[in-house]
This record gives structure tokens, sequence and C-alpha cells, in this order.
């Protein structure tokens, strides 16, 4: 028994390879201390590659405290919230640290958001500032009015491109018609003007990294209205240190990492951004996942580490030319937001000959909690094992109460220094989210005599047809094993017999063609016979978040609106 009474089995303990330390001391600072320690110990060595251009660990942090005394100047104090709405750029990195340095507290909005959606976070966290992308200027400034809005600074990819990249791709956006001028008015910034001012420091703001806020998460909203997440400073230093331990890298400045994913998402956030600052990697900046520009940025400048999306490696194992790039510096690649299905595990390592394990995380746990070994024993098919300091346990799916054994299936909690503070200004959600210092996560899994686990799925996304309980996860597994199979998501969709009825939603290896029945009868011979898709629908594309998520929920209401026209 532990000090809250409950039986905790940790017999995962014996799997951490004996770099990983199971307890680790967490450093008492702020967020931004990365950057500042990374410019000190590795000052001229790259800290980004942007288009070619770079950036030394020296140079961003002469940004940064810039950046940070504009905002003091402008009146942005501690506690303040500031939105950024920027692709992957080296703005972000200078506008995320800049903020957390005056004691403001970031709010990431996601460029795909539409003008309700803004609306909504800005009124939800009553931020006052944003930054923002030049070409998502216009749906901020619709709704301006009707948020706490008061100053908005505005920025282009040109901004930080290299001659002659600087001039040519506004050139090109003239062309094309997407070419965006901001008029000057009052409240409105322009980044690199502000970059440029000669502004008194900024005062050096007391941070206390266990209680202040450094991060509004919003959740993605697809169970529900997004909430904001409240992740301290002591939540992500304690979640980038355990990644650093996960990838046993002790060698500071030695390492390069792709940043393909989106740093407005947690995960990219997290394994991307700030596990750059930690190591003094460099960060080759990748604006959006374009697989033949990757495949390409690989071979030219030999990241180390990729951590991505499962969508992101299907794209280049089933690239048709991914054999004409030398991807072997790739030494380790995490693979989260979505399952890893073992075929995509298996090609990409022959390809790159380096570790592709899946982990797991959500948000708000900053984000990840679990992930297979990558040098050491692993169990291909699971999240693997609790990150060092992260206790977990399997709770009853009807109560929340009783703690299951091993091997059986119910909902997994987690508690650890990565766990988030609550929601924003949401009570009631926070007390259903937290019980007792544990993260109920909603989703159910198993944990077997080892100690690995395994998520078989959503609560939500449990799909119940004639009284079974049938799991997307184990007939998407079986579709992947289909040689013609590229991508799929299964859904339970309205049904008037059964409740719901098992829905596969099949995307095609090029230049191949199926039936139907053939893919049924695939599963037939595989599965128990109330797993089995009783419809299989052809796509070109499935629905995705910008990190390469499938969006079930997407399907099921199409299913459902299907209905309503029909009723």
């Amino acid at each position: 028994m532990n000090e809250n009474g409950h039986n905790l089995q940790r017999p995962w303990h014996r799997y951490y390879p004996e770099t990983i330390r199971p307890s680790i001391d967490y450093p008492d600072i702020p967020l931004y201390q990365f950057a500042d320690d990374a410019a000190k110990a590795f000052p001229d060595r790259a800290a980004t590659i942007f288009f070619g251009a770079r950036l030394s660990f020296k140079q961003l942090a002469v940004l940064i405290d810039r950046m940070a005394a504009a905002l003091h100047a402008l009146g942005v104090q501690k506690g303040d919230r500031v939105g950024l709405m920027l692709p992957n750029c080296p703005q972000v990195l200078i506008a995320y640290h800049a903020v957390l340095k005056v004691g403001g507290v970031v709010v990431q909005t996601s460029p795909m958001y539409v003008e309700r959606e803004i609306e909504h976070q800005m009124n939800d966290s009553g931020a006052q500032t944003m930054i923002v992308l030049d070409l998502f200027y216009q749906r901020v400034r619709n709704v301006k009015e009707k948020t706490p809005l008061k100053r908005v600074i505005v920025t282009g990819l040109e901004d930080f491109m290299p001659f002659p990249l600087n001039f040519l791709y506004p050139l090109k956006l003239r062309t094309e018609g997407k070419r965006v001028t901001v008029q000057p008015e009052e409240g409105v910034y322009r980044f690199m003007e502000l970059l440029n001012r000669r502004q008194p420091a900024p005062p050096q703001v007391a941070i206390n990294p266990a209680e202040d806020l450094a991060l509004l998460q919003y959740t993605g909203g697809t169970t529900g209205v997004a909430k904001g997440t409240m992740l301290t400073h002591r939540n992500l230093v304690a979640n980038t240190i355990q990644s650093r331990e996960w990838f046993e890298l002790k060698r500071g400045g030695q390492d390069i990492i792709l940043g393909a994913l989106p740093f407005f998402h947690v995960y990219g956030m997290t394994v991307g951004m700030n596990l750059a600052m930690l190591l003094g990697a460099t960060l080759i900046i990748l604006p959006r996942f374009q697989v033949t520009e990757v495949l390409k940025t690989i071979q030219k400048y030999h990241p180390t580490l990729f951590p991505g999306a499962p969508a992101m490696y299907v794209a280049i194992n089933n690239h048709s030319d991914v054999k004409k790039y030398d991807l072997t510096s790739i030494v380790a690649c995490i693979s989260g937001s979505a399952p890893l299905p073992v075929e995509v595990q298996n090609k990409f390592e022959a390809l790159t000959g380096g570790k592709l394990v899946e982990g797991y995380g959500l948000t708000e746990a900053s984000p990840v909690t679990h992930c297979s070994p990558i040098f050491g024993h692993r169990k291909i098919g699971t999240i693997g094992i609790p990150f060092p300091d992260t206790d977990c346990k399997i709770m009853d799916l009807a109560t929340g109460e009783t703690e299951l054994p091993q091997g059986e299936v119910g909902e997994l909690a987690i508690r650890g220094p990565q766990v988030m503070k609550g929601y924003w200004n949401r009570p009631e959600e926070t007390k259903m989210a937290l019980r007792d210092g544990w993260l109920y996560t909603g989703d159910i899994a198993r944990m077997d005599e080892d100690g690995f686990f395994q998520v078989v799925d959503r609560k939500k996304d449990l799909i119940i047809s004639g009284g079974f309980n049938i799991y997307p996860r184990d007939v998407e597994e079986i579709l992947y094993e289909h040689p013609k199979v590229r991508e799929v998501v299964v859904a339970g969709v309205p049904d008037a017999y059964r409740g719901e009825m098992v829905k596969a939603y099949v995307v095609l290896k090029d230049g191949v063609t199926a039936t139907e029945e053939e893919l049924i009868e695939f599963c037939r011979e595989r599965l128990a016979r109330y797993k089995v898709p009783r419809a299989i629908e052809f796509r070109a594309e499935l629905p995705k978040n910008l990190v390469g998520k499938i969006l079930r929920r997407v399907l099921v209401d199409e299913e459902r609106k299907k209905l309503e026209k029909l009723a």
C-alpha cells in the first residue's frame, strides 16, 4: 500500500533501462530557463534551422529578451494570457519564451481555428494580447471587438526566411492572391518592428514553478467544448526532463530534432520545442508536414530525433521514392497522438535503421505519461510503461472507485509531476478529472503481468453492438495487416437493430483496388463474428487534425446527419 492507501503495483520498474532513473530530482526553475541555459552552454550552436536560415542559441536568447521587453512595454504583466496563433516558425520560440519571461501565460491557438473558435478561446481565456501570422490575421480582426483583445502583433513567415526567399515568398503569395496587407490601426503592431525597438530590459518577474501557469492548452473539443488545461512551469519542466531521460540523451548539444509536429500542439511543444531547448539541440523547423520535403530535410540535415504521429510515418513508408533518400541519421522516434500500427512501425524501422516506439499522453499531462523503452525490452501493440515518477492504475468503468487487478480492462488513471493543475474556470469538470490527486484519463486500458499498458480505446469510442463491447483498435489492427490498406479508422455508427454497427473507413495504397467483401472476409478469418465490420467505406483521405490524429467523431457525425436526412 502507498501513502494514499492505493495498492499500486510497479512491475514495470524492471524494464527501465539502467540509464533511466525511476525517480528524478526536478529543478525548481521556470520553463524559459532551458533556453537561457542553452544560450550560455552552446552560444554559437544553431538553435533553429528554418528554410536554411540559422539562429544560434545566443541570437535566439537576444531576440527573446527583446520581445519580452516589448511585451512589458505594451502592458503585458504577470498572469496575463497571451494568444499565439502561429505555425512552426522561429517566431513561436521567441514569442513563447518572451511571454513566460514577463510572467505571462501562453494560450496556444490553432491556425486551423475559424472565427467562432478563436472568439470562444479568447473570451474563455481572457487574453488581451494575440501574436498571429499575417495569413490568419483577418480572422482575428473580425472577432477582436467581441473579445477582450486589446493588442494584436502580426508577423509573416518571410520575417525569418533567408535571402532571397524573404523577397520571393511574398511575391508568390501575391501571385496566388493570398498576400495579406495589414493596415496600420490602433492596437496592431508588427513583430519585427517590436524586436527592433530599443526598450529597457523588462523587470525580473518572480515565478513559483509549482503554482504559476506557463500554459493554457485547450483540448481539441472533439468530445465537447474545448477546455483550457492549466499547465504550470513545473508540469512542463518535469515532462521535458522525463522525455530526455526516456530518449536516454546525455550528450548536450549534439542532437538534431526534426520539428515537423506543430508546436501549438502540446505534444510537439514538449518533445520538439521544449526538449530541444533542454538539450541544446538544433531544431529543424518545418511549417507543415509535406512528405517529400521531410525526406529531403532528413537527407540534408541528418536529424537524430523525429517525434511524430502515425500518419507521418505512414506517409514516409508509402512514398514512391522513399528508398532514394538516406534516412539513416534517425536514431529514435516516439509516435504519439494516435495508435501506432505494428506494420507501420516495422516498415519504418527497416527503412531508417532507427527505433520507432509508441508513446501515450494527453493534454492534461503535459502530455507524455507512457512509452515503450526505445532501446530496451518492448511489447508491440502496447503504449509501453509509465514515465519515471508516473504512477498508474486501472479503475472500474462503472464507478471509478475500485482498482482492478492486472489483465482486467478499466479506466486508466495517472498521477505524476506532469499532471495539470486543473481546467481553467471549470471547477466541476476539474473535480471529475482530478480525484485524490489522480487524473482520470477517459481511456480504456489494461495492464499486463509485466506492467505494460495497452490502451483499448476511449470510453466515448467504445462500440456497443447487440450487447457486445467492441474496441475499434482491435478491428483497426487487423485491417492494417491487409496488404492493400494504407489507413483505416473504425467507428460505431447508429443502427436501428443493434444500437450501433461496426463500420470501417479505409484509404487504400496507391495503385491498388479492393472490394468491401474482400476486406470483410479478411476480418471474418481473424476476428470474432460480432467484431467484423458490417460496412466498409473507401475514401481518398480521412479527416485529421494538424497532428495527424484521425477524427473519428467527424465520421460518426456524418453518419448521423445522413440518417437525419432519411428520417
